[in-house]
Formats: C-alpha cells, sequence, structure tokens
C-alpha cells in the first residue's frame, strides 16, 4: 500500500511543481486583473469536471461495479460510450451558447467583460472530451493497481501551459489569455497519449476491444451492471466533490468582488489544494483498490486494519501541513508569486485568504479516507446526502461572509462546511470506530508533534521578519 501511495504522492508533487511555477509565471507576465479572471473563469468548468473524473469521483463508482462485472470489458466500453456521448453533446451544446456558459458561470461579470470570455470558456471546455478519456483509463489503470502514470500526467498539462506562457510573453494580455487556452488543450491530449500507451502496455487493450467487438452481447447482464453503475454514479460524483464545488461557488461569488478577488482565492486554493492531493487524494487513491477488493471478499479485519494504517498517516501530514501553511501563509505567497505583475498588497490579500483556506484541510482530507468505507460498499447515496448538508452550509455561510470580510469570508465558510462534511462523515463511517482509532497511543504523539511544530514556526517566522 505504501508504496503506491508514495509513488503517488511523488508523481503528485512532480505535477504540482511544475503547477506551481506555472501559477508563478502567470502570476508575473498576466498578474492579478479582468484578463486574468477571465482565464480562471473559462478553465474553471473543464479544470472542475477534471477534478471530479481525475482525482478518484469516477473511479470510486467505476471500479466497485467493474469489479462486481461478470463481463467486464463489455461493462467498460458500455460506460465509456454513454458517457463519452453525454460529454460530447454538452460540448457542441457550449459552442453554440458561449455567452450563456460564460454568464452562468460569471454571473457579476459586466456584458463587455462576459463577451471577451465567451470564446475562451468555449475553447477551454474541449478539454472535458481528453480529461474523461484520460480518466476512463485511468480507472483501469487503477484496478490493475498502476498509479504512476495518472499521478505524473498533470505535469504533461502543466509542462504545455507553461510554454503557452513562455512563448506568449510578450504579446497582449488578452493574446496570453488565448495562448494559455491552446496549452489547456495540447496538455489534454498529452495527457491522454500517456494513459492510452500505459494501456496498451498493460494488455488493457484487448479487453477494451474485446468490449466494442461484443458490444451487444450479453445485454441482459451488463444492462444489470450498468444500472448498478449510473445508481452510483451520481451520488459518487456529488458526495467525492464538496470541496471542487466549494471552490467553484466561491468563484461565482467573487465575480461580485473588487477585480483581482477570483485570482486571490484561486492561487490560495492552488496553495491549498497541494497537501490535500498529495496527502489525501493520492492516499485514497491508492487505498480504494485494495478496500474494494477486501469488503468484496468479506476480508474486513484487512480492510480496517489497512484503514487505520492510512487514518495515522494521513492525520499526521495534514496536521503539521495545515499548521505550517496557517503560520507562514504570508511567505509562501511572497516566495511563489509577489514579482512582476504581482504586487504586495496582492500577496498580503492572498495570504489571508490562504490561512482561511488551510483551516479546512484537516476534516476534507479525513472525509475523503473515511468516505472510501462507504463507496467500496456501495453506499454513495448516503455519501451524497452528507455531501449536500456540507454543500449547503457553504452557500448559506457564504452569504453570510462575503459582505463583512469579502472574499477571505467565502474562503472561511468553505473551511466551515468541511467541518460539517467531516462531522457527518464520522457518523457514516461509524463513531465507535472512529473514537477506537483515535484514542490510540499515536494522538498524543500526533499532539505533542503539532505543538513543537507550532513553537519552531513561530521562532522561524519572527527569524525572517529580524533578519531578511
Amino acid at each position: 500500500m505504501f508504496k503506491s501511495i508514495v509513488t503517488n504522492s511523488i508523481g503528485i508533487l512532480f505535477s504540482r511543481i511544475l503547477g506551481f511555477i506555472r501559477d508563478l509565471l502567470t502570476a508575473s507576465i498576466l498578474g492579478a486583473n479582468i484578463y486574468s479572471d477571465i482565464f480562471f473563469i473559462a478553465f474553471k468548468l473543464p479544470n472542475l469536471f477534471r477534478r471530479i473524473f481525475a482525482e478518484g469521483a469516477f473511479a470510486q463508482s467505476f471500479i466497485p461495479s467493474f469489479t462486481a462485472a461478470k463481463h467486464k470489458s463489455i461493462f467498460a466500453v458500455h460506460v465509456f460510450v454513454l458517457f463519452f456521448f453525454i460529454i460530447f453533446l454538452l460540448t457542441m451544446l457550449i459552442q453554440l451558447f458561449p455567452y450563456a456558459a460564460a454568464k452562468s458561470i460569471a454571473l457579476g461579470f459586466d456584458e463587455k467583460t462576459l463577451e471577451l470570455a465567451a470564446p475562451f470558456v468555449s475553447l477551454n471546455f474541449y478539454y472535458l472530451l481528453l480529461i474523461f478519456a484520460v480518466s476512463f483509463l485511468s480507472a483501469l489503470l487503477q484496478y490493475k493497481e498502476h498509479f504512476a502514470t495518472t499521478a505524473f500526467s498533470t505535469g504533461l498539462l502543466n509542462i504545455s501551459m507553461i510554454s503557452a506562457l513562455l512563448l506568449s510573453q510578450d504579446k497582449d494580455s488578452q493574446d496570453i489569455v488565448y495562448y494559455l487556452s491552446i496549452g489547456v488543450l495540447v496538455g489534454g491530449f498529452l495527457q491522454f497519449i500517456s494513459h492510452l500507451a500505459m494501456a496498451k502496455k498493460k494488455g488493457l487493450f484487448k479487453l477494451i476491444l474485446g468490449g466494442f467487438k461484443h458490444f451487444n452481447s450479453h445485454k441482459e447482464e451488463v444492462s444489470k451492471d450498468r444500472s448498478r453503475f449510473r445508481s452510483s454514479f451520481l451520488p459518487a460524483i456529488w458526495g467525492n466533490s464538496t470541496a471542487q464545488f466549494a471552490a467553484f461557488l466561491d468563484t461565482w461569488l467573487a465575480t461580485f468582488l473588487v477585480s483581482g478577488s477570483i485570482s486571490y482565492l484561486y492561487y490560495a486554493n492552488r496553495i491549498f489544494q497541494l497537501p490535500l492531493a498529495l496527502f489525501a487524494i493520492a492516499t485514497s487513491v491508492a487505498l480504494f483498490p485494495r478496500i474494494s477488493k477486501y469488503i468484496r471478499h468479506n476480508k474486513k479485519e484487512e480492510a480496517d486494519k489497512a484503514f487505520f494504517t492510512a487514518f495515522w498517516f494521513l492525520a499526521s501530514l495534514l496536521t503539521l501541513s495545515m499548521i505550517g501553511g496557517f503560520i507562514l501563509s504570508s511567505e509562501i505567497i511572497w516566495l511563489l508569486f509577489e514579482r512582476g505583475a504581482f504586487s504586495a498588497i496582492d500577496s498580503q490579500n492572498t495570504s489571508t485568504i490562504l490561512q482561511m483556506y488551510m483551516l479546512g484541510l484537516f476534516p476534507f482530507g479525513i472525509s475523503k479516507l473515511l468516505s472510501l468505507k462507504l463507496y467500496a460498499e456501495h453506499r454513495q447515496g448516503e455519501a451524497a446526502k452528507i455531501a449536500t448538508y456540507s454543500l449547503a452550509g457553504n452557500i448559506v455561510l457564504s452569504l453570510a461572509l462575503i459582505t463583512p470580510f469579502g472574499a477571505m469570508g467565502l474562503a472561511l465558510a468553505s473551511s466551515l462546511s468541511g467541518f460539517i462534511l467531516f462531522i457527518y462523515t464520522i457518523k457514516a463511517y461509524g463513531l465507535e470506530r472512529f473514537l477506537a482509532i483515535i484514542s490510540h497511543k499515536n494522538a498524543l504523539w500526533l499532539l505533542l508533534s503539532s505543538l513543537a511544530l507550532v513553537l519552531i514556526l513561530i521562532l522561524f517566522k519572527e527569524f525572517i521578519h529580524d533578519y531578511l
């Protein structure tokens, strides 16, 4: 298990380092203004779907159904054809009505800004077709317990976007946004090619081609498998994507705030997403196929042991990351972004938002892990209800906090909704089972190491301010 987690984490770290280089260049070349807001709006929908599909939500619905399916190849191809067709129709709809799509994402933009954003929204949306194909192949590779290709492939997207920024740095802002959008599509194509090559190497071509060849065979049995998958897919997507929808809500509401607010939220959320992806998502993606197989074969003791080990590994990393990110927020933003068109005021605004986001790191991350039991046991509907409670809380809190605190209030609302998610997820997982885990002696060590880290970081922060 740890080999898979480490592989995932290294791949995600590689991709996120490239992502930070990309964001650094974007901040320096494009700054935090109306054009950066336009690009982040245009990239928001496809990026939202990328996180939903690629970071586990699709796989956590597909893998249990695929594992249980008698005719796996036919079932897999049926799922691919159905979803690709739906996404293709949605993409064509966006191409026909790009202005309406832009307005639905950025209701607070004026008409002129929406007209500027519309063509970029339609262009970026083509990425969704590519990322679904990537996610489908990724789920099959996860079933084979191969994680490296998916973990490292996001780096290809970032390399493509970095190249676009470097090629366009001397051009005007609108052209830079156009180059970035083309970079998104090129990166998506490279991700698809890399997964296709690994699928061939792992012998999955035979499975996929067999599914197409016998597409109309065993209709009744495949129909039952498809029905089971469809009934679990939407609840799985909803239940697995609270953090992504919360970030999307932040962006939508931020269109009503001063120019640059969308960009501040984006940069802060990117840093928040690093430990969440590096630790929580990497652990969950690596653990889920194994948990599904344990539960499928009634190996409850093995499943509980895997959960216990993963919990303390993840809880330690998330707690230390949360403390470090909160205390050193201003230094992190200064180091990463404050150069070129990104000013000291931009850094100050972004760092306070980052602090609010970091408060939700632990609850979001642990909820991600504990919810695996629900998905493996086909309890996606219960997970969806929990996510609905969390998102409803986020909406209420965002509306309450946006006026007094602006963008910072949106980030705080997101974190508070993470605690709602955490409480309900513990209840679904089983309060007694959860208390049995945290009553271990590891809890004391984590508390002492957290207090020591707080002291060390405060002293380090004072040193930086005194001597730098």
